[in-house]
């Protein structure tokens, strides 16, 4: 399967809320969305993504943009994650087989010290309010990130 492209529509495969209650893309219709994808909470650069977005949420709510974090932890533990870190920016969990990072092509096959291994590319999407992709960043380094994405759902 080829990962989407700019312009197309993002899938609206079920996430799940930490409260367990579903979250799907198209809840966000006729907003702007930064849907960012992370490996995995409580790790040093994943930690500090969720949290340089939940420092700018605000200024992404004055430029109409919603923010979803996703990775495949499970509910509870983003849970424990927001409340450790006061975390704002709302997180998903994607740990359903054939989940929305599945159909992006960004939950893929990985390697670390000659290990193999399934993991999550660190990937954000900026998604239009019609619901199409505006921009991708992908294989994102964490700093200065989430002010690259700000400015970009400023743009647009």
């Amino acid at each position: 399967m080829s990962k989407p492209a700019i312009g197309d529509t993002i899938p609206d495969i079920a996430l799940e809320g930490p409260d367990g209650a579903p979250v799907r893309v198209s809840d966000f219709k006729g907003r702007k969305l930064v849907l960012f994808f992370y490996p995995k909470d409580d790790t040093p650069g994943c930690t500090t993504e969720n949290k340089d977005f939940s420092a700018l949420a605000p200024e992404f709510e004055k430029a109409g943009t919603a923010l979803l974090g996703v990775s495949k932890d499970p509910p509870k533990k983003h849970q424990r994650f927001i409340e450790k870190h006061q975390l704002t920016a709302p997180l998903a969990s994607d740990a359903e087989a054939n989940g929305l990072s599945d159909a992006l092509g960004i939950w893929t096959e990985k390697q670390n010290y000659g290990r193999t291994y399934m993991g999550m590319v660190r990937t954000t999407y900026l998604v239009d309010a019609a619901g199409r992709i505006a921009r991708i960043w992908d294989k994102v380094k964490v700093k200065g990130h989430a002010e690259e994405v700000l400015a970009a759902a400023q743009a647009l």
